[in-house]
C-alpha cells in the first residue's frame, strides 16, 4: 500500500513527481536562438582556425630562411623588398619574389613584370634617398652564377662615383654578400656571428669577413625605408 504522511496531499505530490521526469519542450524561439549561438561559436572558432593557418601560410620566405616582418619594407601581392644582411654599399636590398622558386625561369609573366616593376619602383627612391647618381641591378640565376640562396631575387645598389676602384668589382663583391642559412636567423636573436681567423699561410676567407648586422640596425633601416615608399606613393 501508499503510505500516508499527515498533512501531505498524496496525489498532488504524485502529479509533481510526473511534471519532474516528464522531457519539457523548449520554446521555439529559445531554440532558434540557441542553434544561432551554437553556430556563431562555430563559425568563430572555423575563422580562428582560418586566421592562424593563414598567418603559417603567409610567412615571409627567403628560400628556406624565416624573414620576420621588420626586415620587409615593402609589399605586393607577387613581391616584396628585403633589407640585405649585409649590405655591399649602403641601401643595397633585395627584392624577392613571394612564391619561393629557385630560377629566374620558374616565375610566371606576371610574377616577372611585378618583381621588375617593385625593383624599378624602389631603386628610384633609394637613389636619391642615399646620395647615389646611378643604380645597379643584378641577379644570380643558379649556383654557378653565384646565388647562395635557392630563391629569386634582385640586387638594387644604390652607386655613387668612385665607391669601387675597379666597377666590375661590385659583382665580385655581390657575389660575397650571399648569406647563408641561419646567419639573419642569429641576428635575429642577438647571437654574435662568429669568424674564423685564418691560420698562417692561409689565404684570407673573404665570405668569413662579411659584416653581419644586428637585427635592429635592419629592422630600423626597414622602417626608414617603409616611409620613404609610402611617401614617394603619395606624390
Amino acid at each position: 500500500g501508499t503510505s500516508h504522511l499527515p498533512g501531505v496531499d498524496m496525489r498532488a505530490a504524485q502529479l509533481l513527481l510526473l511534471r519532474a521526469a516528464r522531457p519539457r519542450a523548449i520554446d521555439p524561439r529559445r531554440a532558434r536562438v540557441l542553434a544561432a549561438s551554437s553556430s556563431a561559436d562555430a563559425t568563430s572558432a572555423s575563422a580562428a582556425m582560418r586566421t592562424s593557418s593563414s598567418s603559417s601560410a603567409n610567412a615571409h620566405m627567403f628560400g628556406p630562411i624565416d624573414i620576420p616582418d621588420s626586415q620587409v619594407f615593402c609589399e605586393t601581392p607577387l613581391s616584396l623588398g628585403l633589407v640585405n644582411l649585409k649590405p655591399v654599399v649602403p641601401g643595397h636590398v633585395l627584392i624577392l619574389s613571394r612564391r619561393v622558386v629557385a630560377r629566374f625561369a620558374d616565375l610566371t609573366p606576371e610574377e616577372t613584370t611585378d618583381l621588375w616593376s617593385l625593383a624599378r619602383r624602389v631603386g628610384t627612391s633609394i637613389e636619391p634617398h642615399f646620395g647615389a647618381t646611378s643604380l645597379t641591378y643584378a641577379i644570380q640565376d643558379g649556383p654557378a652564377a653565384g646565388q647562395t640562396v635557392p630563391h629569386v631575387h634582385v640586387h638594387v645598389l644604390p652607386r655613387k662615383p668612385g665607391d669601387f676602384e675597379d666597377n666590375d668589382e661590385v659583382y665580385e663583391r655581390i657575389e660575397e654578400s650571399g648569406e647563408a642559412v641561419g646567419e639573419r636567423e642569429r641576428a635575429f636573436m642577438g647571437k654574435e656571428v662568429i669568424r674564423e681567423q685564418p691560420a698562417k699561410g692561409e689565404r684570407l676567407d673573404l665570405d668569413a669577413e662579411r659584416v653581419v648586422r644586428t637585427a635592429n640596425e635592419m629592422a630600423q633601416e626597414a622602417r626608414e625605408l617603409r616611409a620613404l615608399l609610402d611617401a614617394s606613393r603619395g606624390t
